[in-house]
């Protein structure tokens, strides 16, 4: 007896092009789209000819293609180091939401860290004559020569987070610095007076001004900065471990870490716990960041939220209004925007200090 037949899924027909159209009428694809733009120089029954076809064949006209040949489109260009945890994503949703509702489709690629494939994401945008370009620099980014490109082409350029360190960009960043500072104090407060940092690459500003802000809090205290207390590294998890044990290790024991990233403050927390040391009892814990894992960890960690959503509309925003002036002569604008410290139980030792 013969196996039944298997039906496949019949393809989807292929989309109708204004060649196609111009092929069955026999006209010039100048005419057709003229017709399909109501243009004044198509006579009327060539018009109705036209859209009777475009009717018939369900043709859908493509705007992006439309946009590029005029050399301008409604695409707004995002470059950012990933898309994984809760910032960089809550940013783009933040992007998203104010470009639609300005009338801008969003196109988003990622560096993965690497400032080679940044060039090439930038060179891409570029190619796509996308209207403007927001960007997060990657870890490795220490020159800045792919977005003279942007410039010289009259692209509006924001820079977001992670920005260049100089006066000639616009952008959109965090006061990183105050949030460090709440971080650091809230330790102090509560009774820590050894307090490590776990800092990121000092060549990308949020680290340079976390570092700074972690600083500025043990001066409020008087407390003087000890060297060996502040581990510099890429702020991985692997990376807050291994920063932990090296305070571990230490002659005179540490009581509070603050952490210029969550997932250096989760390895640290992961550490503590294999060595059975109490946090925050005998170690105290603060990262950056807010990501969604610091409220579900045991205990749930005390952060630094970034306002994510709110710094991708206000990049937006700020391209938007540089679109706007696109002959303005430069001056310089940036958003800073205030961070929030979320206090949760891997640092509540005890009622502030007076």
């Amino acid at each position: 007896m013969s196996s039944p037949k298997k039906t496949m899924p019949s393809a989807a027909p292929p989309a109708v092009s204004m060649a196609d159209l111009a092929r069955e009428l026999g006209v010039s694809m100048t005419t057709i789209s003229r017709a399909l733009s109501n243009h004044h120089s198509i006579g009327a029954a060539t018009k109705q000819r036209v859209l009777k076809l475009a009717k018939k064949l369900n043709y859908q006209p493509n705007h992006l293609a439309a946009a590029l040949r005029k050399g301008q489109s409604r695409l707004l260009g995002v470059v950012v180091p990933y898309i994984e945890g809760k910032f960089f994503p809550s940013v783009i949703q933040g992007i998203e939401q104010a470009a639609s509702k300005a009338g801008f489709s969003v196109i988003v690629c990622q560096s993965h860290e690497d400032v080679q494939l940044e060039r090439r994401n930038v060179e891409t945008l570029l190619n796509a004559q996308v209207a403007g370009v927001l960007v997060s620099l990657a870890r490795n980014t220490q020159e800045f020569h792919h977005f003279d490109k942007v410039r010289q082409r009259g692209v509006p350029l924001v820079f977001f987070d992670r920005i260049p360190p100089t006066e000639q960009v616009n952008s959109v960043v965090l006061n990183d610095r105050e949030g460090a500072f709440q971080a650091t104090r809230h330790l102090l407060e509560q009774g820590c007076r050894r307090v490590a940092h776990l800092a990121g690459p000092q060549h990308l500003n949020i680290y340079r001004h976390r570092r700074q802000g972690y600083l500025d809090a043990l001066a409020a205290y008087s407390i003087v900065p000890d060297e060996d207390l502040i581990i510099t590294s890429d702020m991985t998890t692997e990376d807050g471990a291994g920063a932990t044990r090296q305070l571990l290790a230490l002659p005179e024991p540490i009581d509070g870490i603050f952490a210029a990233g969550d997932s250096a403050i989760l390895g640290a927390l992961q550490v503590l716990k294999a060595q059975s040391i109490r946090v925050p009892q005998e170690v105290a814990l603060a990262g950056f960041s807010n990501e969604g894992f610091t409220a579900i960890t045991e205990p749930q960690l005390t952060s630094v939220d970034q306002r994510c959503e709110e710094m991708g509309q206000a990049a937006v925003r700020l391209f938007l209004e540089l679109a706007a002036a696109p002959d303005a002569p430069f001056v310089q604008r940036q958003v800073v925007l205030q961070p929030e410290l979320f206090v949760r139980e891997s640092s509540r030792q005890g009622a502030p200090l007076s």
